[in-house]
């Protein structure tokens, strides 16, 4: 209680530079989002809260998407109460972060995740640094901000979000939204404000103008002129972001649903050479436009269809093209085919992951992919058999598919392995074709004895 109390005291003191104290109200009336249409976890996390004596609203995205007429795909709850206070509260819930502690609370299969209201200010040099507050508020030299882990009132925990659209709160009990930043207003309008100055906004995390592009796509919202403006002249930021939340925040963007729009924003901004240092280079290439394409196009429609979906597969589309022109370039140099290809993989994921950190699960994936691919080319004896086997067919003849597709390859090698894979033996034995690979001569070995039994013929044609 006393923590609590300091808490509150030092977050009246904190700055107040651009801070609204008090939200616009709108009622259920005007929004016209119901209460029934929340999960029933993140109404038992709320009411809870509420009932313990805390603060509780659903926060972000979730509000958002209602207000909107989307589904929310997951909840967020933002309280006053600490993370402590509110895993003492639940049975089954964890905390986790570090940056930022939070709370995981857990419905059956559903997750809530639950934050404590975030300050905009360091707490005072002689608070106690316990539990939550452990951390201040510290940037580079750049201003991104590197440890921030102050806790304080809604009002400035509104401050802090990124969009005006994702900083409203909805109150569960009454049915109200609270609006600190107009950004309902915003959302009917179909307009992507950040909160505060832009250029700071983005300097404190580069990664928010990723999540413009984002939001922007999904929501097919116009970027306010102010909050677009800094973004071109600040993209070499990202490159002080760690790779790994950067492949974190990339990966949202192309399991979005609509990772098309997302790419092609992405350019408007200037933000690709920051991001994906070679999709600059496939999408200039006419085949490799038109592969990328079909690739993020049935990428978008699996997700709509909630059917699932291989960042592997989608990263191996992407740099494919990329492979293939490092690999002509190494044969060129004198390299033959097959370690040309192999090389030229190494060399492409070692550039990737250098910006993106993407994980070893899905580089190795990814490899097998690419390496499947020459395979296909090869109809005839046992190997035809043999790639069947394989663990990652599947996965391999899809890539096979979007080739054919983008007009790579001939589609008459995609269809013949489609029939092969669902035919039966007498068919398959007529399908395969002649095997005009030349045969490798076996060298006889010498029986370990050779010399013992020479010997023995030699004594036995004397005696």
């Amino acid at each position: 209680m006393i923590r609590k109390f300091i808490r509150k005291v030092f977050s009246k003191a904190a700055p107040k530079t651009g801070l609204r104290d008090k939200p616009q109200i709108i009622s259920e009336s005007k929004h016209g989002i119901r209460r029934n249409q929340l999960s029933p976890c993140a109404l038992k996390v709320t009411g809870e809260l509420q009932h313990a004596g805390y603060a509780a609203f659903v926060v972000g995205g979730a509000v958002r998407d209602l207000l909107l007429g989307k589904t929310p795909k997951d909840y967020d709850v933002a309280t006053d109460a600490t993370p402590e206070e509110v895993r003492n509260l639940f049975r089954r819930s964890r905390i986790i972060g570090r940056r930022f502690r939070l709370v995981h609370v857990m419905c059956g299969a559903e997750t809530i995740e639950v934050s404590t209201f975030r300050g905009s200010g360091a707490p005072a040099p002689d608070e106690e640094e316990d539990q939550g507050n452990s951390g201040l508020h510290v940037t580079n030299a750049n201003g991104r901000i590197l440890r921030d882990n102050v806790f304080g009132s809604q009002a400035e925990d509104a401050l802090r979000r990124d969009f005006t659209i994702n900083a409203m709160f909805y109150h569960p009990g009454n049915g109200e939204i609270w609006d600190y930043h107009n950004g309902y207003k915003d959302a009917k309008a179909g307009v992507l404000r950040i909160i505060g100055d832009p250029r700071t906004r983005y300097q404190e995390d580069p990664v928010r103008m990723l999540r413009a592009a984002r939001f922007a796509a999904k929501l097919e919202f116009q970027l306010d002129p102010a909050t677009r403006a800094p973004i071109a002249g600040l993209g070499h930021l990202l490159e002080d972001v760690p790779p790994s939340r950067l492949f974190d925040e990339i990966l949202k963007l192309l399991l979005s649903g609509h990772a098309q729009r997302s790419l092609k924003q992405l350019r408007a901004e200037g933000l690709h050479h920051g991001v994906l240092p070679l999709l600059d280079v496939i999408l200039e290439q006419p085949m490799g436009e038109r592969f990328v394409t079909l690739a993020l196009h049935e990428t978008d429609l699996r997700i709509k269809e909630d059917k699932p979906v291989s960042p592997a597969f989608l990263f191996a589309a992407l740099l494919w093209h990329e492979v293939l022109a490092l690999s002509k370039t190494i044969e060129d140099g004198g390299e033959r085919t097959a370690p040309a290809l192999y090389q030229a993989m190494d060399r492409v994921i070692q550039t990737q992951v250098e910006m993106l950190a993407i994980p070893r699960r899905f580089t190795s994936t990814m490899k097998e992919i690419w390496g499947l691919q020459p395979r296909f080319m090869q109809r005839a004896g046992k190997r035809p058999f043999a790639l069947l086997s394989h663990p990652r067919f599947r996965a391999g003849f899809d890539f096979l598919l979007l080739r054919c597709e983008s007009g790579e390859v001939e589609m008459e090698l995609g269809r013949w392995w489609e029939k092969f894979q669902h035919a039966g033996d007498a068919q398959r034995a007529e399908m395969l074709q002649p095997d005009t690979a030349p045969k490798k001569r076996r060298r006889r070995r010498k029986p370990k004895n050779a010399g013992s039994a020479a010997l023995d013929t030699d004594l036995a044609a004397e005696d």
